[in-house]
C-alpha cells in the first residue's frame, strides 16, 4: 500500500464488502474491490483526496486506486420499484446497518483490510452450505432482488448451489405483487445480460419463469412452453471459437431465434435492446428458417444472404453458417462454398460491361443466383 494511499484511509474504519469477500472464498476469480467507510462524511472523504461519484448516495473513488468507497448507509421504501428508496447515510450508521440492506447472506459479508471477517448475517454458514438465501424480509422491497438471485444461482449452479425455499417464497411473493412492472427495461436487461455471460445462463431463465417473474418481464419467451424449454437447451449450442465477449449476445440470439419478427420486436421494446442484440435475434431467426427448410435452392439462399445483409456485412457470414453447421453441416458446407463464390461477384465489374441502374442491381441479382444454383447442386 503506497504512502499517499495510507494517508487517505488513515483512522478511517473501512472494510471490503460484497462480491469480493464473496468470491475469495469460494476461490471465484474477483474484478472489482468495494469498501465500505463507517463513521464518515462527505466532507471528510473530499478533503482526503476522494472524488465523489455517486449520485443517489454518498460513494467516493479513491484518489489512486479508483476502487469505490461508500459511506455506510440504510434504505427505507418510500416508492415502487428498484429506486423507491429513501437513503440515509451518516456517521451513526453502522456496518451491521449496512451489511443488513443487501440482497443475500452471502453478499452481507464484510472484512478488514487485514482479512478479519465480519458475517453477522451467517454469510459464511451459507456458502459453506452452497445456498443462496436472503438477509431479512426487507427483501422484498426491491424487485431487482428476484433478479439478482436468478443471476447469482446462474454463476454458482454448477458448485452446486440452491435458492432456499424461503427466498423462493419472496421471489414468488414479489413476482405477484407486481412491484416487477415497476423496474426500468434498463435494470431487467442489465441484469440479464450479465447472467448471459454467467456459466448456467438457462438457470437464470429457468429461475425467473419458475417463481412467475419471466411471464411479467419477457412473456414472449414463455408462450409456448416446450419452445421455452427447447431455447434454453441451446443456449449454449454455439459457433466455435466465438470470443468470451461474444457469447452473451450468442446465447441471446439462440434463446428468441424460434419468435417470429413481432414477438422479437415486442420483446426488443419492452428490453430496450442494444441494436447489435436485436440485429443478432433476427438474423439467427433468418438462418432457423433457411435449417427447417428440406432442400433449400438458390433463390432461398439469396432471400437469406440479403436479409441478413451479407453482400454490405460480410463478416455476419461465417459465424450464421457456423451455427447452421451445429444441426446441418452438410446444408452448411454447401453454403460456404457457395457464398465463397457468388461473393466474388462485385458490382464494379458489371459497372464495367455497361450495366447501369435498375439493370445493374437485376443483372447482379441473376448472376449471384446462378453462382449458387450451380453451387448447391454440386454433391
Amino acid at each position: 500500500m503506497s504512502g499517499w494511499r495510507d494517508r487517505c484511509l488513515d483512522g478511517l474504519a473501512v472494510y471490503r464488502v460484497g462480491g469480493a469477500v464473496r468470491d475469495a472464498r469460494l476461490g471465484w476469480p474477483t474484478v472489482d474491490t468495494d469498501w465500505v467507510v463507517v463513521g464518515s462524511t462527505p466532507e471528510e472523504m473530499q478533503r482526503r483526496g476522494f472524488r465523489p461519484v455517486g449520485r443517489d448516495f454518498p460513494v467516493f473513488l479513491h484518489p489512486e486506486t479508483h476502487e469505490e468507497y461508500a459511506l455506510a448507509r440504510t434504505e427505507r421504501k418510500s416508492g415502487h420499484g428498484y429506486t423507491g428508496f429513501e437513503v440515509h447515510a451518516s456517521p451513526d450508521v453502522t456496518l451491521e446497518e449496512d451489511l443488513a440492506r443487501r440482497d443475500l447472506t452471502i453478499n452481507a459479508m464484510a472484512e478488514t483490510p487485514e482479512g478479519q471477517l465480519v458475517d453477522p448475517y451467517g454469510g459464511l454458514a451459507d456458502l459453506q452450505a452452497k445456498m443462496l438465501r436472503h438477509v431479512s424480509p426487507a427483501f422484498v422491497e426491491d424487485p431487482l432482488r428476484v433478479l439478482r438471485t436468478a443471476r447469482f444461482l446462474a454463476r454458482y449452479a454448477r458448485l452446486g448451489f440452491a435458492i432456499a425455499e424461503e427466498t423462493r417464497a419472496l421471489m414468488r411473493e414479489l413476482a405477484a405483487s407486481g412491484e416487477l412492472s415497476h423496474l426500468v427495461a434498463e435494470r431487467v436487461w442489465t441484469e440479464t445480460e450479465k447472467a448471459l455471460g454467467e456459466p448456467e445462463p438457462a438457470v437464470y431463465f429457468r429461475s425467473l419463469h419458475d417463481c412467475g417473474a419471466l411471464p411479467v418481464l419477457m412473456p414472449e419467451l414463455v408462450e409456448d412452453e416446450a419452445e421455452f424449454e427447447r431455447a434454453l437447451a441451446r443456449l449454449d449450442s454455439l459457433p466455435r471459437g466465438l470470443p468470451d465477449e461474444q457469447r452473451p449476445r450468442w446465447r441471446w440470439a439462440r434463446l428468441v431465434e424460434h419468435l417470429d419478427e413481432d414477438g422479437q420486436a415486442a420483446l426488443a421494446e419492452r428490453l430496450r435492446l442494444p441494436r447489435i442484440y436485436r440485429d443478432l435475434g433476427r438474423q439467427a431467426a433468418l438462418t432457423r428458417q433457411l435449417r427447417r427448410q428440406a432442400t433449400p435452392d438458390a433463390d432461398d439462399v439469396k432471400e437469406w444472404l440479403d436479409g441478413i445483409d451479407a453482400w454490405r456485412r460480410s463478416e455476419r457470414v461465417q459465424p450464421l453458417i457456423a451455427l447452421l453447421a451445429l444441426d446441418a453441416p452438410a446444408l452448411a458446407a454447401a453454403l460456404a462454398r457457395a457464398w465463397q463464390a457468388a461473393s466474388r461477384i462485385e458490382a464494379k465489374t458489371l459497372v464495367a460491361e455497361g450495366f447501369r441502374g435498375g439493370e445493374l442491381g437485376a443483372e447482379l441479382a441473376r448472376r449471384r443466383c446462378a453462382i449458387l444454383d450451380t453451387e448447391l447442386a454440386r454433391p
